[in-house]
């Protein structure tokens, strides 16, 4: 297999004629630490945006960055962390899974244009939006050799139609890009924390929701079972299942919201039928700045989840209120690893190793929700649909997005979908 690695534009428009003219498919890659999600593609050769590795531009008073496709995601931060601005999208590092516990200053792996790509956010989404919501302008080239731009380096840009949201979050499989320009936020100058001891996921998300509802802008929340928020050394001793709210801003206006926030749940929830007519029962504590980043950078990137080579790692999105009724539904077919975040709006479930998808997607039909098989072998990847099956309508749909895109199929082949 070549490796071919444009470092001009002019380069990578030569190789994708090159590849369209033949019909060679292309496995598009930036920093490989994507490369375990989605179907494996099948590709004579590798194009590798990874030269694209600069930073362009960046207004920090215009809260505007624009960078190569393949610069390091920690060199992104680092320039933004100078100027005490941030993703606000708070790009996770999954390249960790089945590892141990990353240090909270260790680099970020993963390149901005692959965050986009995959269109992925971390545990501030439900606050904030996704990648997709903060790329306001990008360049690229089409599987035909032809180079496009969309949007621009303007925060309020409407023109046209709004191609940065198509293309993020279709991996690769439209066109490769080469320049992302993004939004970027000011970063909070203090993050804390209260942690709620011992609740079950129904209190849990009853406990979040009710924050979430609340006056006192939560930007984090999160429930741990006992095992997973013993892998968390903010957490270690817990001696039971966690629930995690996390409040930013200046310091005086988090403790104060933190405050609020504590005696609203203490208050309790009308209606609910938890003990003692709160929902917290004396049992919560509040996390200091530095853990508490500490703990939402683990949340994000999933390291108190350790995938062990017989079991596989699923992402599925739902509506906050089922799941606790989903957790209850699926509990035959996975181990105790498992985490809420964003609400209750999206879990991470280990399951055994050839679990059935229909199993776990059939549970999530009676809600709308959606799942995705994240973290398996390769040949498990290659046996069963990763990304959840589209109704026939939208199926329809992406096959002619595919076709204006790609009319060859040279880009990522199958990846998302095997058909196109």
């Amino acid at each position: 297999m070549a490796r071919f690695e444009p470092r001009r534009l002019e380069d990578l428009v030569e190789i994708l004629r090159w590849a369209a003219a033949g019909r060679v498919p292309l496995a598009v890659t930036g920093g490989d630490s994507k490369a375990g999600i989605g179907v494996p593609v099948a590709a004579e050769h590798e194009l590798s945006l990874a030269g694209f590795d600069r930073i362009h531009n960046y207004e920090p008073e215009e809260l505007v960055l624009t960078a190569g496709a393949g610069t390091p995601l920690a060199a992104v931060e680092a320039l933004l962390a100078e100027r005490g601005q941030m993703l606000a999208f708070e790009p996770p590092d999954h390249s960790r899974l089945g590892g141990v516990l990353a240090a909270p200053d260790a680099p970020r792996a993963g390149t901005l244009g692959g965050v986009v790509a995959a269109n992925l956010s971390g545990p501030r989404r439900f606050a904030a939006g996704a990648a997709r919501d903060h790329c306001i302008g990008l360049r690229a080239v089409n599987g035909r050799g032809e180079p496009f731009k969309a949007g621009g380096r303007v925060v309020k840009n409407v023109t046209g139609f709004d191609l940065p949201k198509l293309l993020a979050g279709s991996w690769g499989t439209l066109a490769a890009l080469w320049e992302v320009t993004v939004k970027v936020l000011p970063a909070p100058e203090c993050a804390r924390s209260l942690l709620l001891f011992g609740l079950t996921p129904e209190a849990a998300v009853a406990a979040m929701n009710q924050a979430l509802a609340s006056v006192h802008m939560v930007s984090g929340a999160a429930h741990l079972p006992a095992g997973v928020a013993a892998r968390c050394p903010a957490l270690a001793g817990s001696g039971g299942a966690v629930t995690v709210l996390r409040v930013e801003g200046p310091e005086s206006s988090v403790r104060h919201r933190l405050a609020g926030l504590q005696a609203l749940l203490d208050a309790g929830l009308p209606g609910a039928g938890l003990p003692g007519g709160g929902l917290l029962g004396g049992e919560s504590a509040p996390l200091d700045d530095r853990e508490s980043r500490a703990l939402w950078t683990a949340i994000g990137d999933l390291t108190p989840l350790p995938v062990a080579p017989d079991h596989e790692l699923w992402r599925l999105a739902l509506p906050p209120a089922s799941a606790p009724a989903v957790l209850a539904a699926l509990a035959p077919q996975f181990t105790s690893d498992w985490l809420l975040d964003q609400g209750g709006g999206l879990l991470w479930l280990c399951c055994p190793a050839g679990t059935p998808a229909e199993s776990v997607r059939a549970v999530l039909a009676t809600c709308g929700g959606h799942a995705t098989l994240w973290h398996a072998s390769a040949e498990r990847r290659a046996e069963i649909s990763v990304f959840h099956p589209q109704p026939p309508a939208l199926a329809a749909l992406s096959r002619r997005v595919k076709q204006s895109f790609d009319p060859l199929g040279i880009l990522n082949p199958g990846r998302m979908y095997r058909e196109f």
